[in-house]
């Protein structure tokens, strides 16, 4: 076994080996490095250099640690390597590492440092939400909207509690974070500390229901996922029949966000939801389902590169607009924000499910 000098990344020793002699068959797999044209960036660059670090063999410091934060965490290596290798995993280990240290980037720094306005943020907005005929403090089951739903988009925060009404009763709102922001800028201190205050709050409901799918933690034992949280979407999808018609006059093409995707393994779900309420399957992208393709509004892109996610935005619309255009419809509100950014004309699938349930009670 090597000896390493970052005992965060110890656990992670045949990963970065696996990576770092391969020799770069998922090269093509990562939004990032596509954009930026940078064999540094790919899987293999951005792991050798985090293996190199722990090994000791390059100096550790901000220039090298910077590549960790250089990842979507879209899982696309992952799923194009023969070994399934964790490599989002993996640098957000070396993001740990890194932050400890002082070596993190700027903005990285100055998101782990906001977290006290985003909680607050947060529980002003559930406040505000409080009186929805949808909640109910003593409720058997409980829904974690996301902080970038909550914080970020209130209408579709109203819109998803006025969906799980319908379809599933009433909930109690989770006011925790699982730690998905404080991870991916590297604090995994505040990370583990606000999952594990998430686990317990969560602990006594009998479904956990979550509408970002980001916050569902999947692949780790201690997300909610692993607790039998179902996504929003997927809960839809067992009552079909409650679904109206809707005319959407552009056409609806579904893109597949990666944490639900890739992440949580629903591919089927929001398809048989689209074609419920459009009456014919949505439009596809030419890549979709396992093999779609990132927005670049993962693992802190926008705001760590934000060039790069633009060009990754500009480059999955200019796919959208290739295969007919019309209406972008996502599961995720961070890929929702970053198309619009973008200028597209893009939707909530949980928009669409709230009218469509609106129509079928009309």
């Amino acid at each position: 076994m090597t000896s390493f000098k970052l005992p965060l990344l110890q656990h992670r020793e045949a990963a970065l080996e696996t990576c770092a002699y391969c020799p770069k068959l998922c090269r093509a797999a990562c939004p990032v490095a596509d954009v930026e044209s940078s064999e540094t960036l790919t899987p293999w660059g951005k792991m050798g250099l985090a293996w190199y670090q722990a090994r000791g063999s390059l100096e550790l410091n901000s220039s090298y640690a910077a590549t960790a934060w250089g990842c979507s965490g879209c899982y696309a290596c992952r799923d194009h390597c023969d070994h399934k290798n964790p490599v989002a995993e993996t640098l957000l280990d070396a993001r740990a590492e890194a932050f400890v240290r002082g070596l993190e980037p700027p903005r990285a720094r100055s998101i782990a440092k906001s977290e006290p306005k985003r909680r607050e943020r947060r529980e002003a907005a559930l406040t505000a939400l409080a009186e929805h005929p949808a909640v109910d403090p003593n409720a058997q089951s409980a829904l974690l909207l996301g902080c970038a739903y909550a914080n970020q988009e209130p209408e579709l925060s109203r819109a998803a509690l006025d969906v799980v009404l319908r379809v599933h009763g009433k909930v109690r709102l989770l006011s925790g974070c699982c730690g998905g922001v404080s991870r991916a800028a590297g604090d995994a201190e505040t990370a583990e500390r606000e999952e594990r205050a998430l686990a317990a709050a969560a602990e006594s409901s009998k479904q956990l229901i979550v509408l970002d799918p980001g916050c569902a933690g999947g692949g780790r034992e201690s997300g909610l996922r692993a607790r039998g949280a179902l996504t929003l979407v997927e809960l839809v999808a067992t009552r079909l029949d409650l679904l109206g018609r809707l005319d959407v006059p552009s056409g609806a093409r579904w893109h597949d966000p990666c944490q639900l995707g890739r992440g949580l393994g629903v591919f089927e779900a929001p398809r048989a939801i689209l074609t419920r309420i459009l009456g014919e399957a949505p439009g596809e992208f030419a890549r979709s389902r396992e093999e779609a393709v990132c927005s670049g509004a993962g693992g802190l892109l926008p705001v760590t590169m934000p060039d790069a996610s633009g060009r990754i935005a500009a480059a999955r619309i200019a796919d959208h607009e290739d295969a007919g255009g019309g209406t972008i419809v996502t599961g995720c509100a961070s890929s929702l924000r970053r198309f619009k950014k973008s200028g597209a004309e893009a939707l909530d699938i949980v928009d669409l499910i709230a009218r469509s349930l609106a129509a079928g009670d009309a």
